[in-house]
């Protein structure tokens, strides 16, 4: 085999395979674009377009193409072949400049959220030169972006990569009024750590709830879940370690950088991290990543489930978003240094996120806004859907020594020992890790914990990048025109914590006082989809987006629109489907474990009058009464399904409607058939119990 140097990136038309194919004077062109976000002359898209296809045949392609990111969650991609047409019945391999540029898919089936109209079918992709063409299969993949034929913005790459010009531009104009002028670009990083479960595929199959929705709907806890804390950084079994074996050698030929995987908390819970990269990057190696771990996961006899609670009762799953901003120096701008008192230029960053967090804690809890992760928010190690920021103790009695105009007097960093000799001293971190807070600083970067497993991290990067692009710009307008830079620098910086010291909060996020204390301070609690989604188009984030060009407020509407219907669909997916399982599999088997256990006293009883019954009618009298609780319970879900289907109303009425009436009667169907299953034999129960689900690795 070869060596991972080696191979890594073989797929992928990088540095390397640019070189080799290009001309100088071609590669320089483009390798600018790439690096410096500079415009590309379309002039070069032929020969680009030609050393891709002749790069992508040597590796046995015959198809390309545009892969892009619409407003479904998911990628799409419709594939065309080389072939051309020739003289005598023979064809030639072609890839010209303008097919490389420009391709038209349908766009009428994608969601537009009214933003497009039925009948205005054409669509465009455009490629993206920032993000590398890759190969899978047989296939050239190259990444684009969607668009209708109307121009409006239908995909989630487009306002992504304008909110990273946003967030570049103004950073620039913040350093140049520090005077720095070495500084050209400013990248958005993210290193997005992906958590999944593993089951097994024949199990899977079996659960109607699971291959229609991707959680399960009905299911006791079994005797044991994760209380035992057995299973986190546990020793990884040999079918799991050849799952992620093969994943990480898929993924490094795609030439992301899969660093990390352990097991996670939940059973049959594990994580992958990969190494930091740009924003855009980041976000195509995310999605490929969960393509390649659901494929990868069906080799090995699995099923990989990326919903956000596929399991009641045990830790849900998430994708922390590791972000910072980089120079194309190579300075991490969130970096404190051995001396953040002094250094002014972290502080204003800092200052900056804390204030963008503060004002537009809506727009973050709108961007990790989906069903599944309502299930998951706020319990089981996901942090709450109060928007705070963790800085650790240091950091924050450095803000208010400059808010307060007193010297911070540094403590020195405590060295660590284990009390073995053998055993090296090391220094203590600056700050701890709060596993509970949504957005913590974690050293030299900020952890947004609330994102959901399946969600494009395009969309919180999106608001994370806007809003703080606005912040810089209000600082850079104050220091532009500063007749006192440093007095002025300060005056920022603890203005932005006597203002929005609230938003920061280093304890527990799980405490029933930090409840209370949050609404004291005046910090918004959006604890479903619905409630977040009402704030979308408020008049503040409507001029938030116009002023940085990322949304108009066509697009705003249209976005919320889509979000909401999805809501709405998942739900009534779900509904269905509790409907369906319960009126064909749970209710017949109950029925029939009762009446067998009822025949079998009868029995008793004619072979001798004395043979006591009583624990089993006490059964049957339990599981009777549950019964009829469950049937009330699927008339009623029956009922408020036919409600909300056939009322008339806005998309953010109904959502709410499913949020309230649906979902509640959903989760009272649920806890009577739990119970059910408790007492119902086992040989009865139509479904593979959590118990099987969970730890039959």
């Amino acid at each position: 085999m070869k060596k991972i140097p080696e191979f890594f990136g073989c797929m992928v038309f990088n540095d390397e395979a640019m070189k080799k194919f290009l001309s100088m004077e071609v590669y320089m062109a483009l390798k600018s674009t790439i690096e410096n976000g500079e415009h590309l002359d379309s002039s070069v898209a032929n020969e680009v377009a030609e050393a891709m296809k002749d790069w992508a045949m040597s590796l046995g392609c015959t198809h390309f193409t545009h892969w892009f990111q619409p407003m479904t969650g998911i990628t799409a991609e419709k594939h065309d072949s080389f072939i051309t047409p020739a003289e005598n019945g023979k064809v030639l391999m072609e890839f010209s400049g303008k097919e490389l540029i420009k391709g038209e898919p349908d766009a009428s089936s994608f969601p537009s959220g009214g933003i497009r109209a039925t009948f205005e079918a054409r669509g465009y992709t455009a490629w993206d030169p920032t993000s590398y063409a890759f190969v899978m299969g047989n296939t050239l993949y190259i990444p684009t972006v969607f668009c209708s034929f109307t121009g409006a913005v239908l995909d989630k790459k487009t306002p992504l990569l304008r909110s990273m010009e946003r967030i570049s531009t103004e950073s620039l104009r913040l350093l140049k009024a520090l005077g720095r002028e070495d500084v050209s670009h400013v990248y958005a990083t993210v290193g997005a750590e992906q958590e999944y479960f593993l089951i097994d595929k024949d199990m899977y199959t079996q659960r109607r709830d699971l291959m229609y929705t991707g959680r399960t709907l009905f299911g006791a806890r079994p005797p044991k879940g994760q209380e035992m804390d057995d299973h986190y950084f546990g020793a990884i079994k040999p079918r799991v370690a050849a799952f992620m074996e093969e994943l990480d050698l898929e993924l490094w030929k795609l030439g992301v950088l899969a660093k990390t995987e352990h097991n996670e908390v939940a059973p049959c819970q594990h994580e992958l991290a990969p190494v930091f990269t740009t924003c855009n990057l980041a976000t195509d190696h995310n999605q490929l990543t969960m393509e390649i771990m659901k494929t990868v996961a069906q080799r090995h006899g699995f099923v990989c489930l990326l919903h956000e609670k596929p399991f009641e009762g045990v830790n849900g799953s998430g994708k922390h978003n590791n972000w910072a901003l980089s120079t194309n120096t190579g300075e991490n701008l969130f970096k404190p240094g051995k001396k953040p008192f002094e250094n002014k230029q972290f502080l204003l960053f800092l200052s900056a996120v804390i204030k963008a967090v503060d004002e537009y804690q809506d727009l973050l809890r709108i961007s990790v806004a989906t069903a599944g992760n309502d299930h998951r928010l706020g319990a089981h190690e996901a942090p709450p859907a109060i928007m705070s920021i963790f800085l650790g103790e240091e950091l924050e009695d450095i803000l208010h020594a400059v808010s307060e105009g007193t010297e911070y007097e540094a403590g020195k960093r405590k060295k660590m020992t284990m009390g073995v000799d053998v055993l090296p001293e090391f220094k203590r971190d600056t700050t701890d890790r709060n596993r509970t807070s949504p957005i913590a600083f974690t050293g030299n970067k900020f952890e947004f914990r609330s994102l959901g497993s399946s969600v494009n991290i395009a969309c919180p990067n999106i608001m994370i990048n806007t809003i703080v692009a606005q912040q810089l710009s209000e600082f850079a307008e104050i220091l532009e025109n500063s007749s006192d830079l440093e007095a002025d620098i300060n005056k920022i910086i603890g203005d932005v914590y006597k203002n929005h010291h609230r938003i920061i909060f280093n304890g527990n996020n799980y405490a029933e006082e930090w409840l209370h204390e949050a609404e004291a301070r005046g910090l918004m609690n959006l604890r479903t989809m619905p409630e977040a989604m009402q704030h979308y188009s408020d008049e503040k984030n409507v001029i938030l987006f116009e002023k940085n060009k990322i949304f108009n407020a066509d697009e705003i509407r249209a976005r919320c629109e889509i979000q909401l219907e999805s809501y709405s669909k998942t739900i009534n997916i779900e509904a269905l489907t509790m409907l369906d399982m319960a009126r064909k599999d749970i209710f017949p088997a109950v029925s029939g474990f009762v009446g067998d256990l009822s025949n079998s006293v009868l029995n008793k009883k004619k072979l001798c009058a004395d043979i006591p019954v009583n624990a089993e009618m006490k059964l049957i009298k339990k599981l009777s009464e549950l019964l009829e609780k469950f049937d009330e319970y699927v008339e009623e879900l029956q009922s408020a399904e036919d409600k909300v289907r056939s009322h008339k109303a806005d998309a953010l009425t109904i959502s709410k409607m499913y949020c309230n009436e649906v979902l509640t009667v959903m989760n009272k169907l649920r806890k009577v058939s739990d119970e059910m299953e408790q007492l119902t034999s086992a040989e009865y129960w139509p479904y593979p119990s959590y118990g099987r689900l969970m730890f039959t690795m």
